[in-house]
């Protein structure tokens, strides 16, 4: 049963890692992203504003202009990349996806870093 449900995210993780890789190499031949609607209504960088070029800055190794492009979402990265870790050794052993409630508090802390992390990127302006 287990080996199910490791091939299971490994075909769903390879799906995620080629679309991620697909839209990286849209971006890079067209110069096509998909713009932040939030951003264009209002003028102002929501939580996510600069993930793409975050991302595509992580495909280059280049963790300063990753950094440069969102800070909040970057310094989070570990601790949100630890409980997927910690969700998918569960789902694996148990079947099941449904998170301790340690891990729901942990995620509902970052979730309300990341809207601290949208109010203040636009007060300072970065």
């Amino acid at each position: 049963m287990r080996a199910h449900r490791v091939k299971k995210l490994l075909a769903v993780g390879l799906g995620i890692l080629g679309l991620g890789l697909g839209y990286a190499a849209f971006i890079h031949l067209t110069g096509w992203a998909v713009p932040c609607l939030f951003r264009q209504v209002t003028g102002l960088k929501c939580p996510g504003c600069g993930v793409t070029s975050m991302c595509l800055a992580l495909l280059r190794l280049d963790f300063a202009a990753a950094f440069h492009w969102n800070p909040g979402l970057m310094l989070l990265s570990p601790f949100l990349g630890a409980l997927i870790v910690l969700l998918i050794a569960q789902y694996i052993r148990t079947g099941s996806w449904r998170p301790a409630k340690w891990q729901t508090a942990c995620l509902w802390i970052m979730l309300g870093a990341l809207l601290v992390w949208g109010v203040v990127r636009n007060l300072v302006g970065i």
